[in-house]
């Protein structure tokens, strides 16, 4: 192949799976489709447990769905770049499938950031008006909250591509990560990429940074309704139904905060400390949020544990 024609007529990028190691990409293979295989499962056991459970259908596990779906679609996003390279050593990618990944990846991470600011006032609700939580988070409103969510990103996200496709690209076409990003596939540009930046710092800001502030502002409010709660037993109570979605802002959060850092100011690590933390930033919260939904949701535990109960009793 004539590399030169290829990234000069946008024709492919070259991923990148362990940096400066490509012969060390298939340790990696198993690993990685054990976590993918982790994420489908998990996930797909909240969606059923809190489909056959009825003490479930209340707006918590609603919105715990919807983020259990956001979860496994960014896991989808990113799973034909992984298999391509760790089980196939097949790097290439064509220039248009990867601005559909870079699509669909930075959409979804921001419905991510929507649906835990959706979470946050679900709790606020529940903890101020406890009485009312059901009649306010009613099925249409969470509808209506989950559309708004996907259309926010949809539209924030939507001019990414075109910004990138308009750029002439003469550089090298091999990329640092296992997938398709703005900000990786732009440094190759051959041409001011100073609109790009702008527009990426604009939307992180409106949306990841507005959403963490929003949230910040969700946990002051119940922090203080908690605290006007006389018994000592109900404040805990109260701030207990709150710890999963904590954990889940951290999952989120933490991992794309330690990414930015290492992207901007850590150009003398390892590359592969880059790529590490590039991974978990995608991986790691799509794994781990419905271990701690299972762990700390007695319902959700108990019908899981109902099931592998009876399995054992057929068997």
């Amino acid at each position: 192949m004539n590399s030169n024609a290829s990234y000069k007529n946008h024709h492919s990028f070259i991923l990148t799976g362990i940096p400066g190691m490509p012969d060390k990409n298939p340790w990696m293979a198993f690993p990685l489709g054990f976590l993918y295989a982790l994420t489908f499962l998990g996930n797909g056991t909240i969606l059923a447990v809190v489909k056959v459970e009825q003490s479930l259908h209340e707006p918590m596990y609603y919105f715990l769905c919807i983020l259990a779906l956001t979860d496994v679609s960014l896991s989808m996003s990113t799973l034909p770049s992984m298999l391509s390279i760790f089980w196939f050593n097949a790097p290439e990618i064509p220039f248009d499938a990867c601005i559909t990944q870079m699509f669909f990846i930075h959409g979804f991470g921001v419905v991510e950031s929507g649906v835990l600011v959706s979470m946050a006032f679900d709790r606020y609700v529940a903890i101020r008006d406890p009485l009312r939580y059901v009649s306010i988070l009613t099925h249409g409103l969470i509808g209506k909250i989950g559309l708004v969510v996907f259309a926010r990103a949809v539209c924030v996200v939507f001019p990414v591509p075109f910004l990138i496709k308009r750029l002439p690209f003469c550089r090298s076409n091999v990329l640092s990560h296992s997938y398709c990003l703005h900000q990786d596939a732009m440094r190759l540009a051959c041409a001011s990429t100073r609109v790009n930046s702008l527009y990426g710092l604009i939307v992180v800001i409106l949306t990841l940074g507005l959403d963490a502030l929003v949230i910040l502002f969700a946990y002051i409010l119940i922090l203080k309704t908690v605290l006007g709660i006389a018994s000592r037993a109900e404040r805990l109570k109260a701030l207990n139904t709150c710890l999963s979605h904590i954990c889940a802002v951290l999952l989120f959060y933490i991992p794309l905060i330690g990414a930015t850092m290492i992207h901007r100011f850590g150009k003398h690590l390892s590359p592969v400390i880059h790529m590490l933390m590039a991974n978990i930033y995608l991986l790691l919260p799509p794994v781990l949020n419905p271990i701690v939904y299972s762990v700390k949701t007695k319902q959700i535990r108990r019908r899981i544990i109902q099931v592998f109960q009876g399995r054992k009793n057929r068997a």
